[in-house]
């Protein structure tokens, strides 16, 4: 497989407004034969995909450097280059171009701009315009009294350490902890191990930890818990710690007397850990908005040092087959940042996993088209 070097970038003396005097020269011309001539974002039919081809008025080099400018933190050039076409009579504009230049203005918080060409877009294609919304301002931070959220793997077992490793680093460095057992469908001898050993090693850094859906577990471990029978040690109390996090006074009551018998030793004494409404509710929102569990989100800005994250997309696709990606708070993404998201979107194609990057903005989008990343993953722009 052949990976991109994110690190070479394109070579170019010209200014931009070099570029777009000479590609206003040659729009209407026949467009150059290469890759770039024939630049679309392929009919994705799912609402609010666009579909871009700007083979016919060959302005290929325009949507490529544009891109590449914007990309770099260029807002003024890629703007000058775009405009250049545009305000050029003789020039045919596609679709893409357009709705560049309107997520440009959106991107940048130019309301008067971006309302005197959304007329002329209605009038060109005859339908409703995008709708006006300023994407210029930073997405709404996690609040810093926001307690971290952990969904578990649908199979506790020895795969599952590195991850439950991770869940005790984040357990230490936040002070609290919601692990939710929502996801968990099995559980064998070495998750039972790996789970006791991870809750113990929390309680020993005294982390406030709330454990949602531990019924889940409750349920799994039930059938190797039997009275009179003196195996699966481990089972019987982990089974009992998880009771105090379903409220079941009752049975835990009732599965103590019967551990007391059959391992003939004291057992733990009761605690209740519900979590409270409040708790419960911010992790069914969580859910419902889809972070944590069904969707992995990409904000801000993607740039060189953005590794970690990209890092993170790739935990997060460890156990799923197909992968969504919100990325409707991104503005943008660098060319260095670029290379790496190619790279490791490549790497999950490769695994036979299906990554769909979702509401992505016209001006990131025709990076990622640049870029190739529509080759390795499904690209749905924003509306």
């Amino acid at each position: 497989m052949a990976f991109f070097n994110p690190f070479k970038k394109p070579d170019s003396n010209q200014t931009a407004s070099q570029r777009a005097a000479i590609t206003s020269s040659t729009v209407g011309a026949a467009p150059p034969n290469s890759e770039l001539s024939a630049l679309d974002f392929s009919n994705i039919s799912q609402q609010g995909a666009i579909e871009v081809n700007e083979v016919t008025s060959g302005v290929g080099v325009v949507y490529e450097e544009a891109a590449v400018l914007y990309a770099n933190g260029n807002d003024r050039d890629a703007e000058h280059l775009l405009t250049a076409v545009f305000d050029d009579p003789n020039a045919t504009v596609g679709e893409g171009l357009w709705m560049m230049l309107l997520d440009l203005y959106r991107l940048t918080g130019q309301r008067e701009r971006f309302d005197a060409r959304v007329i002329d877009y209605a009038r060109r294609f005859e339908r409703s315009p995008p709708a006006w919304e300023d994407l210029s301002l930073q997405p709404e931070k996690r609040r810093p009294d926001a307690v971290a959220l952990v969904n578990l793997p649908a199979a506790l077992s020895s795969q599952a350490a590195q991850q439950l490793q991770q869940v005790g680093a984040i357990g230490r460095k936040n002070g609290s902890l919601r692990i939710d057992l929502g996801r968990v469908r099995s559980v064998d001898e070495s998750g039972v191990q790996l789970m006791k050993q991870t809750l113990a090693q929390l309680a020993a850094d005294r982390v406030k930890l709330t454990i949602l859906n531990a019924s889940r577990l409750v349920d799994l471990l039930a059938p190797s818990v039997k009275p009179g029978e003196a195996n699966n040690r481990d089972h019987w109390m982990l089974m009992l710690e998880m009771l105090k996090y379903t409220g079941e006074a009752t049975r835990f009551e009732d599965l103590a007397v019967d551990y007391a018998v059959t391992f003939e030793e004291s057992p733990p004494s009761w605690e209740s850990k519900v979590p409270t409404p409040g708790e419960q509710q911010a992790a069914s929102e969580e859910a419902a908005h889809g972070r944590g569990e069904e969707e992995f989100c990409f904000d801000g800005e993607l740039t060189g040092s953005s590794s970690e994250t990209i890092r993170k997309l790739d935990e997060f696709a460890e156990n799923r087959q197909t992968v969504v990606v919100d990325c409707g708070q991104l503005r943008r993404v660098d060319f260095v940042a670029a290379g790496t998201l190619f790279n490791a979107l490549a790497s999950l194609q490769a695994k036979g996993k299906t990554v769909h990057l979702q509401k992505v903005n016209a001006m990131v989008g025709a990076l990622m088209r640049v870029m190739s990343i529509d080759q390795v993953a499904l690209v749905t722009l924003r509306g």
